[in-house]
């Protein structure tokens, strides 16, 4: 009978240790679950409520919805940031909404000249593309680049020899044209021959393109990867062969795991002359600051104190997501790491 009462005990005992060191490594693993998170932008601007009919304004959300839940469900299904990235530029790109891929705007003389770049945050690594007018998607040559060769940036021909080596589509010049970017050449055009006025093709907003800039898309996965990417067809009416900040790693495009990635739109000079993307980073490591805080230090001070306008996307290691900027509007969508999305293009 002292044998069986003391058996019991010891069962009960072992059990009762076994369920505690099961419920304390459930609870570690749920605090220690990565957060994940991921946002996108569509450009910067002067886009003021009542200036886009509500089928147009209804047509740039539902794309931007449809982009950022698509790179969303690769990162909740396991996957990799930076094919959750390219995927959501990619559906970017592809729309006739946005100023890159097949939206681009026109350069002076009405062809195309496309750049894109993307960074991991796990290395630095990077690739970018800069002045392509044959690859469809040029978020895809920037990541082959990065992947498939020891450089960072390519340019021009050579690029386009190297996406056709590397099976990324190509496709005739014609495909980017659309009416609206042609339009939107001649009102630049038309404003550049004024009077005193030799600089017009600096900036389309002016002109009410409802935007100007880029497509881009930070991303933060399970694994604590955090990626950046951004595509452009630059300013309208650009010329000798003009390239903005959304090829150039530290101005419009950065990634660290360590601090937090961003992405950029807007006037590229001024992007390029603050090495913007890489501030907000070094501000974070270096200046102790939030991501917010870095943000809205750079977009809100040091971008307008140079002359520059825009904005950028952003999310930190926490899972944090920033979408700053300095303009009437910006194109914007995102899935936080609670889960909730939002999709907005005016001032709030």
């Amino acid at each position: 009978m002292q044998k069986s009462s003391l058996y019991l005990f010891i069962i009960l005992l072992v059990s009762s240790i076994t369920s505690c060191n099961q419920s304390s490594v459930s609870n570690e693993e749920e605090s220690t679950t990565q957060p994940f998170a991921i946002v996108i932008h569509g450009g910067a601007g002067a886009m003021k409520q009542g200036m886009m009919s509500d089928s147009l304004e209804t047509a740039y959300k539902t794309t931007l919805e449809e982009a950022v839940r698509m790179g969303y469900q690769i990162i909740a299904d396991g996957g990799d940031a930076i094919d959750a990235v390219t995927l959501a530029i990619n559906i970017l790109e592809n729309s006739p909404l946005f100023n890159a891929g097949k939206g681009a705007v026109l350069t002076h003389d009405g062809s195309h000249e496309l750049d894109a770049s993307i960074m991991v945050g796990t290395d630095r690594n990077a690739g970018a593309v800069a002045g392509v007018t044959k690859v469809k998607n040029p978020i895809l040559l920037a990541k082959a680049i990065m992947e498939n060769s020891p450089h960072v940036m390519l340019s021009g021909k050579g690029a386009e020899e190297f996406a056709l080596e590397n099976e990324i589509e190509l496709v005739h010049p014609s495909y980017f044209i659309t009416e609206r970017r042609k339009k939107a050449l001649e009102k630049v055009q038309q404003k550049e021959m004024a009077p005193n006025n030799s600089s017009a093709f600096m900036k389309d907003n002016d002109l009410n393109d409802y935007k100007f800039g880029t497509v881009g898309c930070v991303a933060l996965d399970k694994k604590g990867v955090i990626v950046a990417g951004t595509s452009t067809g630059g300013m309208t009416n650009k010329r000798w062969n003009r390239i903005g900040d959304s090829p150039i790693i530290g101005a419009g495009t950065y990634a660290d795991n360590a601090i937090c990635g961003i992405s950029a739109t807007g006037w590229g000079e001024y992007f390029i002359r603050s090495v913007a993307a890489y501030d907000i980073a070094a501000r974070i490591k270096y200046a102790n600051q939030t991501l917010e805080q870095a943000s809205r230090e750079v977009i809100q001070n040091e971008i307008p104190s140079l002359g520059g306008d825009g904005g950028i996307i952003g999310i930190d290691k926490e899972g944090d997501i920033v979408m700053e900027f300095n303009t009437d509007g910006m194109f914007r969508a995102s899935i936080d790491k609670n889960g909730e999305v939002s999709v907005a293009i005016y001032k709030e």
